[in-house]
C-alpha cells in the first residue's frame, strides 16, 4: 500500500497555522480545510479563522499579530502578518516533554543513524578547511559536485565546503586555536555529515594531525583528510 504524503507539520494542539511540508495548490486539503491561496514548501496556511489583532502561534508560541481578518486555508505570510513588542517572559525549558508524553508515532522519523548513536536529518558531504590557505581548494571541490554528478547517489544531498580566515600563524596556546580546533570538530562530528574531508595546506600553524589527536580520530570511511 503507498503511504500517504504529509502534507504538513502541525507541532502544537494551540497553533493556528501549520507548515506546508511541500508546495499545495488551489483546492489541497489540510486538516479538513481547502487551502484558499498557493502555499509555498515551508510556508504556514492558517486552520482556523484569524481576527484582525489576534495572535498567529506556531509551534505552540506566538510568531506575530494578524494585521487583517485570515480565514482558515489562506497564506500566513509578510502580507498578512505583523509584529509588535511583547512582554511575555520565556523560561527556558518550561515547555520540554518527556519522550514518555509522545505517541509511538511521533517518537521516530526517517534519518541518518550515525556510529556514535546520533541521528542526522540530512546526508551532506563536507569539505573542512584546517586553514583559509585552503580555502578554494576546498570550493572548488564542492563546486566539481554541482549539477547532476550526484544524481546516482539519491541519498547524499550535497557536497558543501565549510571554510574561515584563520588557521595560519596563530598562537597555540590562544583562544582562537582552542575556538577553531572546537568548531571543526563540531562539523566533523554532526550527525548531518555523512562523510567529511579535512583539508590542510600544510605549513599552517593549526595542522590537519591536531584536530585528529585531540578527539582521538583516525581515517576511516567517512572521515579523510588531505594535504596540499
Amino acid at each position: 500500500m503507498p503511504v500517504k504524503p504529509i502534507l504538513f507539520v502541525k507541532l502544537h494542539p494551540d497553533d493556528n497555522v501549520v507548515i506546508a511540508t511541500q508546495s499545495l495548490g488551489l483546492g489541497s486539503k489540510i486538516e479538513g480545510i481547502h487551502v484558499r491561496d498557493p502555499i509555498p514548501s515551508g510556508h504556514k496556511v492558517s486552520i482556523t479563522p484569524i481576527s484582525s489583532g489576534n495572535a498567529v502561534r506556531k509551534y505552540g508560541q506566538v510568531i506575530g499579530y494578524a494585521n487583517t481578518d485570515i480565514s482558515p486555508g489562506q497564506h500566513v505570510h509578510v502580507h498578512n502578518l505583523a509584529f509588535r513588542a511583547s512582554n511575555a517572559a520565556h523560561e527556558i525549558g518550561k515547555s520540554v516533554l518527556s519522550i514518555d508524553d509522545l505517541r509511538p508515532q511521533q517518537r521516530m522519523f526517517d534519518g541518518y543513524l550515525r556510529e556514535n548513536g546520533k541521528v542526522g536529518t540530512r546526508n551532506f558531504i563536507v569539505i573542512l578547511t584546517s586553514v583559509n590557505c585552503s580555502a578554494s581548494a576546498a570550493r572548488l571541490i564542492a563546486d566539481h559536485f554541482r549539477g547532476n554528478t550526484l544524481a546516482d547517489y539519491p541519498n547524499v544531498d550535497g557536497v558543501t565546503a565549510f571554510v574561515h580566515g584563520t588557521g595560519c600563524a596563530m598562537d597555540p596556546n590562544g583562544d582562537g586555536y582552542a575556538n577553531l580546533q572546537r568548531v571543526l570538530w563540531g562539523y566533523a562530528s554532526h550527525p548531518n555529515c555523512g562523510g567529511v574531508l579535512l583539508v590542510g595546506l600544510g605549513c599552517e600553524t593549526y595542522q590537519t594531525d591536531a584536530l585528529m589527536e585531540a578527539y582521538d580520530m583516525v581515517q576511516n570511511d567517512r572521515f579523510r583528510v588531505m594535504n596540499i
